[in-house]
């Protein structure tokens, strides 16, 4: 058992690279809804591919949202608003008119000279006269004057409405009631009859005692409208069980096609049994990890760097998982198009870090396990793979900033285009697409943006580097490298060289330049510290390396490896850069002092660790084609007469040594990649030193 648990943690990183796809699955799993998937895809218009299709339990059909909408429609279009009486008009306004009638007649008394006998003879007509003012008044308040709501101007035309008098509710015509207009003419009809020799005088306080008292019930009427909504039935009719709703090779119409919606929607919100629920979920698993191993097994083929990287396969599913969840919860609440959900971040950010096939690879997957979700089927995955593959080769590199907008506007065509022309498919007609559509399209391109922040933040995360991090480190303006120019000026003018050949070699035989680049600009900088000692920077016929021993000289020269990777940590460079600097050299030996060594002591036998780099070897294409860009840049430096003779054997002389001291046995490189560099080697340096081809006469 001790021996078992000694080999698990000697295994500690195949351990944890499992359990963290094994999670991955479980997260998924548990996340997916425990439903019975309708897996079927059908169209309007289109003949029934399968079997005769029988109702498996009695369910309703439910109504289309164009038929709800109309219904709904209808009951708005044929409410009624309410009209609510205040009582305080009427008895406010009957109290004003007693009071201005009374200041009335005092008045004319006064103008007329009246004595108060003559005034106390008049008392008894003038009550019976006011008596009559008032009771005029309120027949009328009784009957209501109402003030009409333009927003009801159909209902009003229709001459009903509802009124309430003590919370009570009852239908009116509008012609019971009266308008300010109607009350008036009606006041001066009865004071015609009755008082005709006082209309004059009592007219005018009567029309000004005169007000609504009926008014529009706002909160009655939408609460009324609200009830009547809410009792709309989002269902007609019922199909039964066993019965057949459609048979095979039968064309999908709007009849049928309603009730295989409503079927659906049906077995999606049906509750299953604690058995059948296991089984979903069984079936979710075999799904899931089916989807996922085939991730695993493509990264493992493909790309080991990958696979055997911990932190980079955490990575890829932390981001499958953000997309699935962002994706599930979407769904769940059901309140945006599914297309809004920005599922083309997913191949954007891998593809910012990763190659193009595992960004593809990483997203068709994703959508392979989110695709049993979507209610549209294949059309979603579809239109998903399209927008995901635009996004990804629209990437071409993210060294600048217009890059990101290009490729956001690229995922909204794709998207819209692609909705075009799957909903030409469905419905023969160009009238049927739904152009609003195109918003979530566009909302959904403006969301990926924000990818290109979060690539920062995993960057940092992660210890990842980006195209945009790779330019900013090759800029010759950055301290490291500006320090260099100014103290090794030699060193850095051959690390220019060597990012000019490197550059070129991996862009031929496959590889990062940027990557590249960023390494050459920075693999020597332990130079910085003792310029003097190396040849690119002696600039007068003093060389230090005369005053100390050969041993000694190639302690020096060796400790640039050291004094770089310290210096690299110290101005905090990704480890990626660092690499180079560790390898550039791997572990090959220092020819000129570990000859001169023998020539000038030979009788005795060199330490050979004394005159050989430390390594490590290249691990890479890119650390290996430094390498050799290194030396050949370097040895070419000490051609006499640079012609192209001289730089071929130059380049093979260098590249052949380098390959018989094995330097390149832990690197992915291939003898085909080296046979390219040659080329490229010897091409480029004919042109640096314009060696001139000899033509025969």
């Amino acid at each position: 058992m001790k021996s078992y648990f000694i080999r698990l943690s000697n295994q500690h990183e195949i351990v944890f690279k499992y359990f963290i796809i094994l999670a991955t699955i479980f997260l998924i799993v548990i996340a997916l809804p425990n439903e019975t998937q309708f897996n079927y895809s059908y169209q309007k218009g289109k003949p029934w591919a399968y079997d005769n299709l029988m109702a498996p339990f009695d369910f309703a059909i439910i109504k289309t949202d164009e038929e709800l909408t109309l219904e709904k429609a209808e009951i708005i279009k044929n409410s009624y608003p309410f009209y609510r009486f205040d009582e305080n008009v009427g008895e406010q306004k009957i109290e004003n008119f007693k009071l201005e009638l009374e200041e009335a007649r005092k008045k004319r008394d006064i103008e007329k000279n009246l004595s108060p006998r003559d005034i106390s003879r008049l008392a008894a007509a003038r009550k019976a006269q006011e008596d009559t003012c008032i009771d005029i008044l309120k027949r009328v308040y009784e009957q209501g004057v109402i003030l009409y709501n333009e927003k009801y101007s159909a209902a009003v035309n229709k001459g009903i409405i509802f009124t309430l008098k003590d919370n009570i509710a009852e239908e009116h015509s509008l012609s019971e009631f009266y308008t300010i207009q109607t009350a008036f003419s009606y006041i001066n009809s009865v004071l015609e009859s009755t008082f005709p020799n006082e209309k004059e005088s009592l007219a005018p306080l009567l029309e000004n005692a005169l007000s609504h008292n009926l008014f529009y019930d706002d909160a009655t009427t939408r609460r009324w409208t609200k009830s009547a909504l809410d009792k709309i039935s989002v269902n007609r009719g019922l199909v039964q069980k066993d019965e057949i709703i459609i048979l095979k090779g039968e064309v999908v119409d709007e009849v049928k096609f309603q009730k295989i919606e409503s079927l659906k929607e049906e077995l999606k919100n049906k509750e299953f049994s604690r058995s059948s629920k296991w089984m979903m979920f069984f079936g979710h698993l075999i799904i899931v990890s089916l989807a996922i191993s085939m991730l695993v097994l493509f990264l493992y083929q493909f790309r080991k760097e990958i696979y055997d990287n911990n932190s980079r396969i955490l990575f890829l599913m932390l981001l499958i998982l953000l997309i699935t969840y962002l994706f599930l919860w979407a769904r769940k609440i059901n309140l945006f198009d599914l297309y809004l959900v920005p599922i083309c971040m997913l191949p954007v950010i891998v593809r910012a870090f990763y190659d193009t096939r595992t960004a593809l690879f990483t997203h068709i997957v994703t959508l392979l396990i989110i695709g049993f979700e979507s209610p549209t089927g294949f059309e979603f995955f579809f239109i998903q793979t399209m927008a995901g593959m635009v996004a990804i080769f629209s990437i071409v590199s993210l060294s600048k900033r217009v890059q990101f907008f290009i490729s956001v506007l690229m995922i909204f065509i794709t998207y819209s285009v692609a909705f075009i022309g799957v909903t030409i498919l469905h419905e023969a007609n160009l009238r049927s697409i739904d152009w609003m559509n195109l918003r979530w399209f566009l909302g959904n391109a403006v969301i990926t943006l924000f990818a290109f922040p979060l690539i920062f933040i995993f960057e940092k995360t992660f210890g990842f580097l980006s195209d945009v991090s790779l330019m900013e480190l090759s800029d010759s303006n950055s301290p490291l490298l500006r320090e260099l120019s100014l103290k090794a000026p030699g060193t850095f003018q051959h690390s220019l060289q060597v990012a000019n050949l490197a550059e070129a070699a991996i862009f031929q035989v496959g590889g990062n330049p940027l990557l590249v680049r960023a390494g050459a600009m920075y693999h020597d900088i332990g130079k910085i510290d003792m310029p003097m000692y190396f040849i690119e920077n002696q600039n007068s016929l003093n060389n230090p390396h005369d005053d100390i021993s050969f041993e000694e000289s190639a302690g020096v020269i060796k400790s640039h490896v050291i004094k770089g990777i310290e210096k690299a940590k110290k101005h905090k460079l990704p480890e990626q850069i660092i690499d180079f600097i560790r390898t550039h050299h791997g572990t090959s030996r220092l020819q000129y002092f570990y000859q001169s060594f023998l020539k000038n002591f030979p009788e005795k036998v060199p330490d050979e660790a004394v005159f050989r780099y430390p390594g490590p070897l290249p691990f890479s294409r890119e650390t290996s084609v430094l390498m050799m860009a290194d030396s050949v840049e370097a040895a070419s430096r000490s051609l006499k007469n640079p012609d192209s003779e001289s730089i071929s054997a130059l380049v093979d002389s260098i590249i052949d040594h380098q390959i018989e001291e094995n330097q390149f046995v832990n690197s992915p490189i291939t003898l085909r990649d080296i046979s390219e560099i040659r080329k490229i080697f010897k091409k480029m340096l004919n042109s640096i030193y314009h060696a001139r081809i000899e033509y025969p006469h």
